[in-house]
């Protein structure tokens, strides 16, 4: 299950990367649609809970705290990093620069955490980034270094992500870490994300999904709520649920194949098509990823006695 969810929630994100692009383009600013991203996550989950778990807006400070630093680190500053690095970058050229996280996560693992890793882990994670590489062709770019540094900066809060996610999601339910981290990510980017600048009328303003979708034109907010739901909500959900059945770098590792997805939606929606050269990467990546699977011992959660458990 916690592989079925990662490749979901990773399909969602690559998706989710051809329509953040139809909305920079119309009148938003990386931040503002981060903005708009964390707010519905945390309503959203807010309301689930409501209904299914209140126990998770029970929380001890001390949770709570991790909770913050989780939201402000491994979400807003995620998003909006990642929002600036498809901006300047092509998806996924930031895309396999952001996955540098899953070396990031192994490092840590192994020289700080002090886990045992198999040597079969460290040929996926070289699989993965050469494969990345190829379906990307890096070698072929001119890139921009401000996008550069923003993807950069992406891998680096992406590992703390899931590095910090893994002991969260085990302590409470994912739904409550989706809720607690987009809630603080949304407090935080609510000071300098400039949404008090976004005119209201621009939500009914006529775009179009451009590429071969270039005849549907939708009013702005359709496109929003699609990101808030389908691009946000849903794989931050799944994302926390596979981390808490994974550990950290088989989950980042599987979570990696978002690249392969941008590339297949972008290829279906705006024309961009892999050449034979891109697919053997992109082949490469999933040998990659199956090699992962068995790198590190798994760790047995009961996700019920996880969600029984007292919070103390």
């Amino acid at each position: 299950m916690g592989y079925l969810f990662g490749f979901l929630a990773a399909l969602l994100f690559g998706a989710n990367g051809s329509m953040t692009k139809v909305i920079l383009e119309n009148g938003l600013d990386p931040m503002q649609v981060t903005q708009f991203r964390t707010l519905g996550t945390c309503v959203i989950a807010g309301a689930v809970m409501l209904v299914v778990d209140r126990r998770g807006f029970r929380l001890p400070p001390r949770q709570i705290a991790v909770m913050a630093v989780l939201g402000v680190v491994g979400i807003a500053a995620l998003q909006a990093t990642y929002a600036y690095a498809i901006q300047l970058l092509p998806v996924g050229i930031a895309l396999l620069f952001e996955y540098l996280a899953v070396l990031l996560v192994a490092v840590v693992a192994f020289f700080f955490l002090k886990e045992k890793v198999k040597a079969r882990l460290w040929v996926a994670i070289g699989l993965v980034l050469v494969g990345l590489a190829v379906v990307a062709q890096v070698w072929s770019s001119s890139l921009d270094g401000f996008g550069v540094a923003m993807a950069l900066a992406a891998a680096v809060t992406l590992a703390i992500y899931f590095l910090v996610g893994e002991r969260q999601v085990t302590a409470t339910s994912p739904l409550a870490v989706a809720f607690w981290t987009s809630g603080f990510a949304t407090l935080f980017w609510a000071f300098f994300s400039g949404w008090w600048n976004v005119d209201p009328a621009l939500a009914a303003k006529s775009v179009s999904l451009g590429g071969n979708l270039a005849d549907v034109v939708l009013p702005l907010w359709i496109p929003v709520v699609v990101l808030v739901v389908l691009g946000s909500f849903a794989p931050f959900l799944l994302s926390f649920a596979a981390i808490g059945r994974l550990k950290a770098t088989p989950a980042g590792i599987v979570a990696s194949s978002e690249v392969i997805f941008a590339f297949v939606v972008a290829w279906l929606w705006l024309g961009e098509e892999l050449d034979a050269l891109q697919l053997v990467g992109a082949a490469v990546v999933l040998v990659g990823i199956v090699l992962a699977q068995t790198s590190r011992a798994h760790r047995v959660i009961d996700a019920d006695l996880a969600l029984e458990r007292p919070l103390d």
